[in-house]
């Protein structure tokens, strides 16, 4: 289930694809499983038609989705999209970590901060 968060500093279609990313990685959507339709699931959530449409837009652009046209939008399998993905996250967090090393934050603050989040 989908809920939004209108205090979350992120946009409605960003908390959406996460949300769905998160239940297609979890398995809590499986393989070849039918997404609600745009119209349904903006009227159930009460937003904007085409804030779905982008969000969907962007799961099929990172594989997690794809499109039948007159059918619908389905779950691809992951294991593709999880590699794009995850390679695409850590290219990130390289630029991030290479960021933070030259405003002076060492490997020990790194470290932590990498522990902090992994204990959450």
């Amino acid at each position: 289930m989908l809920t939004l968060n209108y205090r979350d500093s992120r946009p409605i279609y960003e908390q959406i694809k996460d949300g769905l990313r998160r239940m297609i990685v979890t398995g809590a959507m499986a393989q070849d499983e039918k997404l609600p339709s745009v119209r349904a699931l903006a009227t159930q959530l009460s937003i904007n038609p085409n804030t779905i449409q982008r969000a969907y837009n962007e799961l099929e652009a990172e594989g997690y989705i794809y499109s039948v046209a007159g059918k619908g939008s389905f779950v691809s399998g992951t294991a593709d999209a999880d590699a794009v993905r995850r390679e695409t996250l850590r290219a990130d967090v390289k630029k991030l970590l290479n960021e933070l090393r030259y405003l002076g934050v060492t490997e020990a603050d790194a470290a932590a901060l990498i522990e902090e989040v992994y204990e959450q």
